[in-house]
């Protein structure tokens, strides 16, 4: 029986998240990073170019195996996952806009021998109509082998890639603009208030609305009846890098809310110049009052009914 291979493309699920002073992208069995002569030793390429300009470099692949590996070189453009707002690449099967679509490395095909580096040049052609700011993505070496997966009929195979990151800027005016959109509030009470703790979910969207990266920090802050502060902390869960024109859905989980409030949530982005809150309001109100709530306004609109009927049939004719 034939088998139909699925594709899956592992693109640096774990490696185009290193920490700022990463020396190289890899996974163990190979590596890409900026070529050492001409990088001064730089973990990531940082270029900078006017509109319709031209540049060139050259980036390194290691095959730290003991077998040749041959692999697809191409740009790529960047983006936040929407998972954890990570920083990811497109696929070669997608469509690059920016950096990715400049890119051109001296080969498309390389293979690399056993436990050695081969150092590929590449052109980046900025187009003359490009929109100034950061553009950011990278060049990825996509290993040709697949790797199969489980036996059957259809079965799912797995294609790695490991990729240097590209910061490009285009020259001209920058714009850092940043907006927290769509905030919301989800609350888990107990039915009968002090059986069991509440907690609420706090969502929201933090959206680059300008044209440069932006390293953004969320702070949290609840308000309770007469201005009380319930909560006010810094939110750990913020990508380090929001890249332009990104946006990404974020939650906090408020252990311990209020069962019994009423107040305001506030949330304050900051980056570089930049400052934008977004809000929501909330009222906490344990099931079990607020059935016993709606319950006697049931009844009192049910007994004002009754009045006015038995009013309206004891009520001289006045004929």
């Amino acid at each position: 029986m034939r088998t139909l291979y699925v594709l899956v493309l592992s693109a640096l699920l774990v490696l185009l998240g290193l920490a700022p002073g990463a020396r190289a992208a890899e996974n163990g069995e190979w590596a890409v990073y900026p070529a050492a002569a001409q990088s001064g030793g730089r973990p990531y390429f940082f270029l900078s170019a006017d509109p319709g300009s031209t540049l060139t470099d050259r980036v390194t692949v290691t095959n730290k195996t003991a077998a040749p590996l041959t692999f697809r070189l191409y740009g790529a453009d960047a983006y936040n996952t929407d998972r954890d707002g990570g920083f990811a690449v497109r696929t070669q099967g997608e469509k690059q806009t920016g950096a990715g679509a400049w890119i051109r490395p001296g080969k498309t095909r390389v293979t690399v021998p056993a436990r050695s580096a081969v150092t590929v040049p590449y052109t980046l052609t900025v187009p003359a109509d490009a929109d100034p700011g950061d553009h950011p993505g990278a060049l990825v070496a996509l290993d040709e082998r697949i790797s199969p997966g489980a036996k059957g009929s259809v079965a799912v195979g797995v294609q790695r890639a490991v990729a240097a990151r590209l910061y490009l800027r285009v020259n001209g005016p920058t714009v850092p603009a940043l907006g927290v959109e769509d905030v919301t509030l989800d609350q888990d009470r107990p039915v009968v208030p002090g059986t069991r703790a509440s907690s609420a979910v706090v969502s929201y969207t933090l959206h680059n609305r300008g044209n440069v990266t932006l390293n953004p920090k969320v702070a949290l802050r609840a308000e309770g009846l007469f201005g009380r502060t319930l909560l006010a902390r810094d939110l750990a869960q913020v990508p380090s890098e929001l890249l332009p024109r990104q946006k990404i859905r974020l939650t906090e989980r408020w252990t311990g809310s209020p069962q019994f409030d009423w107040g305001d949530i506030t949330l304050t982005a900051t980056a570089e110049d930049v400052r934008e809150t977004g809000a929501v309001s909330f009222l906490a109100l344990p099931w079990f009052a607020a059935a016993i709530l709606l319950a006697g306004g049931a009844a009192g609109l049910s007994g004002l009914w009754i009045r006015r009927r038995r009013t309206a049939r004891t009520a001289p004719d006045p004929h």
